[in-house]
């Protein structure tokens, strides 16, 4: 059945105006901290990522000698030992030219370029599922001045903050969208308490619940994707500055915490989830509402 002219006119039962009212500017708030709440989440998960793969797996072994030639010496040894060990996919050594390329901005080149003793450095590198139990204790007896600095277990903090900080944005996304739903909620029921007679006439002239329902969807959609388009402007606005604050730290590790383009496209859905799990919480209460009035 298709309603009257001046019945079926969304702007006799909802606000015509874009923006008009609470619920959009509250929907650009939520969408506001739900978009930064998601960023901080793909950010820790995939700065978690690339510790697991860049560093958990490595294994680095330094031998710490004063003498030149017991310096010499034991790492030979020690990259012997390394290489016939079960746990350990490859051995590298760290060159002269890459130890004062990494020290350089430290220590500065007068000083190494002096008699500065300098430690060997080994890069190992694990065999999958494998830890690095016992690499210390075979290398003891051929190299007594090695330390072996297992990345697994120094990083286990750290990982271990990544991911209750990953996992705590995740809830503030769905708190959130849980309190826009109930935004969407409240504004609806609030419109049928309003316009209660014009609703009772549109029954009487044969209108159903679903067409109903859909003048409010309808309204309540394009308010709630453009507050959420609002609102995703003002968080990429902000992330946008915070990444060029932050890259001008210059950090590796602050660069792990990087959106990658699937990030960007993630955060970019989300107003249009907005939208319809707005459409589906003003149909679902319209309904329900209709139903208990007749």
């Amino acid at each position: 059945m298709k309603l009257p002219a001046f019945i079926a006119g969304q702007g006799r039962l909802l606000p015509d105006a874009r923006l008009a009212g609470p619920m959009p500017w509250v929907i650009a708030i939520m969408m506001f901290l739900m978009v930064l709440a998601a960023a901080g989440g793909l950010a820790m998960a995939g700065a978690a990522r690339a510790m697991g793969g860049d560093l958990v797996d490595r294994v680095t072994v330094q031998i710490v000698e004063a003498n030149a030639d017991l310096r010499e010496a034991q790492a030979g040894r020690a990259m012997a030992v390394l290489g016939r060990h079960p746990a350990i996919a490859s051995v590298h050594r760290v060159t002269d030219a890459e130890m004062q390329a990494l020290l350089a901005p430290w220590l500065g080149k007068e000083t190494l370029s002096g008699d500065l003793p300098v430690p060997v450095l080994i890069d190992a590198t694990l065999k999958p599922g494998r830890h690095a139990g016992g690499i210390a204790a075979a290398i003891a007896p051929v190299a007594p001045a090695a330390r072996v600095d297992d990345h697994a277990r120094a990083l286990a903090p750290l990982a271990g903050v990544i991911g209750t900080l990953k996992w705590l944005a995740g809830v503030l996304v769905l708190l959130m969208a849980g309190a826009t739903a109930a935004v969407v909620v409240l504004t609806a029921r609030g419109a049928l308490n309003n316009h209660r007679p014009t609703i009772d006439v549109m029954h009487l002239l044969g209108a159903t619940d679903v067409q109903i329902a859909r003048l409010f969807q309808r309204r309540i959609a394009i308010d709630a994707l453009a507050g959420g388009l609002l609102g995703l402007a003002a968080a990429v606005a902000v992330l946008a500055l915070l990444g060029t604050r932050l890259a001008a730290l210059g950090s590796e590790l602050v660069g792990a915490f990087a959106l990658s383009p699937m990030h960007w496209a993630l955060l970019a859905a989300l107003p249009l989830a907005g939208m319809v799990m707005a459409m589906l919480a003003a149909r679902w209460t319209v309904v329900a509402a209709l139903r208990r009035m007749l």
